[in-house]
């Protein structure tokens, strides 16, 4: 029998001693060999097949580690996002578990000599949270899954749906407690005269006892109303029982809003609205047909067309448009960097050409000389009638009639 065949104790010996992970340092990625002492990791590196290897690797050896780089940082997320998605964790912890299969990407094979290293290109790509502590490194992984991001917006949309309808909600009482308020206020001031601090009212089930309700209460909230304040008030009502050998009194706490405090769900669901619609509409291009602008160009002022207006007959490309001078009646081509908006009289018709109303013709009610901005209201369209309290004058621009 030869020495070291597949039966004998020796070769069984030596695939038990293979199937451990064996020293990292001792790996040979371009073969793929793991070696188990320097002795055998120097044979190998002898050896003709190892030779050939790194004939290949020397041919381009840039994208050869930029590949191995690339399959060793996707190894090392996908585990991340299996076992540590939504946690905190030591990167030694992650990468013991990620190393723990011997056939992975060795990171003597990457750009990267160490780990900390490492850590630090996943901080600076944005791929995981890295923060320093005492104890080390410690990463969270960022989830930027297209359905997972799905999910959290609808949750969130969810969400602020509920706010809006609380919002309602507590908008309706309000507004129902305050007619009832100016009910029982008329009714006491045109029925007792003779005695204000109270009023008798028959009960609404059909029995025959009496509340009384002490007017002062309601007069205090009335008159706190009024000032502005924002602390809550109370009216007490007095239940007077048949036998008349006990009263109870019922206070009912009513929450008034604050003026001048915190938006509301409803005000925050509309402001991030206008928002979206701002970022949606907002170009770098805002010529469009029909609206007069002004040259600006100092290469036309030999011509006589510096600071002289025209009207915009067709756009190119966006950025150029072809101009009919208002006076001589020729036809310029000039890039908007050199064009200007203008504006009409108050009362004039203006057309919104950037921002979250772009396209949209509007009514020039008032112009901000020190904040370059103006009052519009817009004509027309699903926005008809809406107010808008400072627009840039860049953003507007006077339309031809």
């Amino acid at each position: 029998m030869g020495k070291n065949e597949f039966l004998t104790p020796k070769a069984i010996a030596n695939r038990i001693k293979a199937k451990g992970l064996q020293k990292l340092r001792w790996y040979c990625q371009m073969c793929q060999k793991q070696c188990r002492d320097e002795n055998g990791f120097k044979c190998h590196c002898m050896s003709e097949s190892h030779q050939r290897q790194m004939e290949v690797f020397g041919q381009n050896p840039h994208r050869i580690v930029d590949g191995y780089s690339e399959e060793f940082e996707s190894s090392f997320l996908d585990h991340m996002k299996r076992s540590h998605r939504f946690s905190r964790i030591a990167a030694t912890v992650v990468y013991n578990e990620y190393i723990a299969d011997r056939h992975h990407v060795h990171m003597n094979s990457t750009e990267w000599a160490t780990l900390t290293e490492f850590v630090k290109h996943l901080g600076k790509e944005g791929k995981c949270k890295v923060d320093e502590t005492p104890k080390g490194w410690f990463i969270t992984y960022i989830d930027r899954d297209s359905e997972t991001l799905f999910k959290e917006k609808m949750k969130l949309k969810r969400v602020r749906a509920d706010l809006v309808d609380e919002e309602k909600q507590e908008r309706e009482i309000r507004r129902q407690i305050e007619r009832a308020e100016e009910r029982l206020m008329s009714g006491a001031d045109e029925q007792d005269v003779a005695r204000p601090e109270q009023k008798s009212f028959l009960r609404s089930d059909g029995n025959d006892e009496k509340i009384k309700i002490k007017l002062s209460e309601v007069r205090k909230l009335s008159s706190a109303r009024e000032k502005g304040e924002s602390s809550s008030s109370r009216l007490v009502f007095d239940e007077v029982e048949n036998d008349n050998k006990s009263q109870k009194v019922v206070k009912d706490e009513v929450k008034l809003p604050k003026n001048g405090g915190g938006r509301s769900a409803l005000d925050e669901l509309m402001r991030e609205q206008e928002k979206a619609k701002e970022r949606n509409n907002r170009k770098e291009y805002w010529l469009c047909e029909g609206i007069v602008v002004k040259v600006m160009s100092e290469a036309l002022a030999e011509k006589g067309y510096f600071k002289q207006k025209g009207v915009v007959r067709r756009v190119i490309d966006k950025y150029v448009g072809e101009i009919e001078m208002l006076e001589s009646k020729h036809v310029l081509r000039v890039d908007q960097a050199e064009l200007e908006t203008v504006l009409p009289q108050i009362g004039g018709i203006v057309r919104i050409v950037n921002g979250a109303y772009r396209g949209s013709n509007a009514r020039l009610l008032a112009i901000d000389l020190k904040k370059y901005c103006a009052k519009v209201q817009i004509e027309k369209g699903i926005y008809d009638g809406r107010v808008l309290p400072a627009v840039s004058y860049d953003d507007i621009c006077k339309v031809v009639q």
